[in-house]
Formats: structure tokens, sequence, C-alpha cells
């Protein structure tokens, strides 16, 4: 049992790794991922940096009209504050989007951006868990303007899933409704026209999204066009941040195997006499080999069904705005890869107790 245990704190290191991983990337691709959009469109010097992109929006109705275009949503990226009933502020990310354009995401409750108000917002999953907002509840918005800071009255009008972008919830106000409550340097460009950050294009067929791309190019000058995958895996640092996990996790795969290679060999010598008993009856290695290869085996199991109980269990209680997503892809391949390394780890045991002579286990080798 004990042995069981050791592998279950291995099987919380190596799966909490993993979710976090995951969470942090989810944290910052979830919006555009989840975009209803088959191409979204940069500036060229952008370099696929949000923030630094800037697109007048008379180029909405150039894109529109690009043979295979369906249709097109400009979308704004700030950040502000929700003030909480305790006096707090929770930072979310402020996302300008054209209701009923892509970009406005789909609602699991409420409705959609204008069909009431242009003070009615859409919030993500993520920000109703840690406010407590529901429908039609009002709530403050906080923004900074120069040096000053401004509030607004807003009224949650819709709730959809979880949207983050930048690690924080995401609020989806309306286009123009975005332009007056975000701090206005980054709204306006030099010749006061309103800009947007970046524009998302859907396809009538997305098999054709290299041709439309083309097509953009040979239309309009100093834009970037890229597929979402391509647009969330160049976020400043979310490569660099996925690989750091990634090898994080490795080495606490590695260290795993040591450890549990470590304990089985303990669990061997202290059964040499056991073993060498066996020997002198006549039990063939292959028996003593098959024998110790199921009880690591067995053990590695229940010790992995032990730790990912406890790491489900725990994780359960973390708040909301902690970024830990357990996927079954990446907690199935955890999962698999400690089951490979718990009789990886125990060969070193299981080559030692075939090497074990019977008259010198029993202390008879005089």
């Amino acid at each position: 049992m004990l042995f069981s245990l050791v592998v279950a704190m291995i099987t919380l290191l190596v799966l909490f790794i993993a979710a976090l991983g995951e969470g942090l990337g989810s944290g910052n691709r979830e919006y555009l991922q989840k975009l209803d959009a088959d191409l979204l469109v940069y500036q060229d010097t952008a370099q696929l940096t949000i923030g630094a992109s800037r697109l007048e929006r008379s180029l909405l109705r150039t894109i529109a009209a690009v043979e295979g275009v369906r249709d097109v949503g400009p979308i704004g990226f700030s950040s502000a504050s929700i003030m909480l009933p305790d006096g707090e502020q929770y930072d979310i990310s402020l996302i300008g989007v054209e209701p009923g354009k892509p970009g406005e995401p789909p609602v699991e409750e409420g409705e959609g951006l204008g069909r009431r108000s242009d003070d009615d917002v859409i919030i993500d999953r993520t920000v109703a868990l840690v406010t407590g907002l529901r429908v039609n509840d009002q709530f403050t918005l906080r923004t900074t303007i120069g040096s000053e800071e401004e509030f607004y009255k807003l009224t949650v009008g819709g709730i959809t899933d979880s949207r983050k972008y930048g690690l924080r919830g995401s609020v989806f106000v309306a286009y123009l409704k975005w332009d007056r409550v975000m701090p206005r340097a980054m709204v306006v460009t030099d010749n006061g026209e309103l800009a947007c950050n970046i524009v998302a294009v859907q396809l009538e067929d997305p098999a054709q999204i290299e041709t439309v791309r083309q097509a953009l190019y040979g239309r309009i000058t100093r834009i970037e066009a890229v597929d979402r995958q391509t647009a969330y895996e160049n976020t400043p640092g979310y490569q660099e941040q996925q690989s750091t996990l990634m090898t994080q996790n490795g080495f606490a795969l590695v260290i795993g195997a040591l450890v549990i290679g470590g304990f089985f060999q303990i669990q061997t010598l202290q059964k040499v006499p056991q073993i060498g008993m066996l020997k002198a009856i006549g039990t063939s290695n292959g028996i003593v080999a098959t024998a110790a290869m199921i009880q690591i085996i067995l053990t590695t199991v229940i010790g992995i069904g032990i730790g990912s109980l406890i790491t489900f269990g725990v994780a359960s209680v973390f708040p909301a705005n902690i970024p830990i997503v357990f996927e079954l892809r990446s907690g199935a391949t955890a999962a698999i890869s400690l089951l490979l390394m718990g009789p990886i780890g125990g060969l070193v045991s299981i080559r030692y107790s075939l090497r074990v002579e019977p008259l010198t286990a029993l202390g008879l080798n005089s």
C-alpha cells in the first residue's frame, strides 16, 4: 500500500502539471480557438500580435466584397475591471464585437448583444463563476482613460461558455459601446477613424481558405490573414509557455520512473529470502519475473487510480480563476505514461531478482 501511495503522489504531481499546462494554454487561446471564423486578418507589421494590430473600419467593406467571404466582423481587445460588492476588483478582457457578426459568442443563457440595449453585455462562464453575476444583473465596469478612472453601469444580457483571453475571463460589448468605454488612445487612429485590432472572416467554403487568403492579399495591402490555430499559437509567450510546461512534465515523468524504480528495488531486496526459497524449490526465472511484473503493474494501477481521485478532488475546490483544466487527451497521456513508467522503473528490480542465488539468499552458501 505504501508503494501505491508513492505512485499516487507522483500521479498527483504529473496530472497537476499537465492540467496547469492545459489551463494556461487554454487561458491564452480559448476565445480565438472558439471563434466562429475561418480567417483572422491583422495589420501586416503587427507580426500577429493582436495588441499591435490596427485596422481601419473601412476595410470591412473591402474584405466582405472578396469572393468566397460570407461575413466579417471587427474585434477590439482591451482590459478593464469589474467592481465587486466587497470593494475588490476583478480584472477582465474587454472585447468589442459587432452584434450578429463573427466574433460575437453564442449565449448559453439570456440573449445576445443588441437585443435590448447597448448597455447589455455578454460575460463568459469564468466571469460568471468568479463574480456570481447572472442574467439581468447590473455591475460597474472600471476603465482608465489617461490618468482618470471612469465607471460605467452595464447589464448582463447573456452568458456564454468559457472564452478567456490573456488568461482573463472575457466581457463582450457591442463594438460602438466598446469604443466609448475603453481608453480613447487605444481606439482612434491618427485620422480619427474607428479602428479594430483584428477582423474575423467567415468563408462560404472553409476548404477554400488559401484561395480566399490570396484573394485578400490581391485586393488589400498591408494585411496578414491567418487561420485560428496560427493566430493563437503566435500569441506572445504561448509557445514558450507550453514548451516550458512540457519540459517540466517530462522531467516529472523521468523523476517518477526513478522513484518508482527505487521503491521496487527496495521491495525486491526485502524479499530476497522468499525469492531464494522459490528458486530452491524449482520455480523458474520466468515465473519469478512474471509474478514481479504483475505485482508492479497492479501497484502502479492502484496508485494511479488513487492519485487521479485525489487530483480531481483537490482541483474541484480550486477557485474558477485558477487556470487548472483537465482535458481527456492530456490526462490520458499522463496516466498512460505513468502506467508505462511503473514497469520500466521496476525492470531493475526484476533483473536483480533473476540474479538471486537460492543458497546465497537462504544464507546456506558457506
